[in-house]
């Protein structure tokens, strides 16, 4: 990532507080079994850029914070967000690095669903997963590729 400049860290902060604000403004769609949070697309970020990888790691220990499990949440959703988007940063494919979000975060959201608050676990895998792959793969993909053609991510 390189030396952290003025420019570097508001683009990071930016980008974390539009992850929050995606997040918390529609908590329907962001916190529980099924969930498709619309910042998740940001994720797509870190695929552009490793820069990213703040940005949604600290955005997602934030809208964390009003998740109906409390700071577990906060810690485990931080670290589904880290495992999911620090590879991405490594893929040469964006189609095979949204894939990422869904296997990380479906897998552990799924867990801790089923352990935390009793969900079943292959349906809590299932939905997690599948919001995120409908979020960041079908969503997600075209829409950073069309925004690529305008901002330098």
């Amino acid at each position: 990532m390189g030396k952290i400049n003025t420019k570097k860290l508001t683009k990071i902060s930016i980008v974390a507080s539009i992850y929050v604000i995606l997040t918390v403004a529609l908590p329907f769609l962001s916190y529980g079994q099924i969930q498709f949070r619309i910042s998740e697309m940001l994720t797509l970020l870190a695929f552009y850029n490793p820069m990213y990888i703040w940005s949604l790691t600290i955005g997602t220990f934030i809208s964390n914070m009003w998740s109906t499990i409390g700071i577990l949440d906060m810690l485990i959703g931080t670290i589904a967000t880290l495992l999911a988007v620090y590879p991405m940063s490594k893929i040469n494919n964006i189609w095979i690095a949204s894939f990422f979000p869904a296997i990380s975060n479906g897998l552990i959201i799924g867990f801790q669903l089923n352990i935390l608050i009793g969900l079943p676990l292959i349906p809590s895998i299932f939905y997690v997963a599948l919001g995120e792959f409908v979020v960041v793969t079908i969503l997600g993909v075209p829409t950073m590729s069309l925004l690529k053609k305008y901002i330098k991510f």
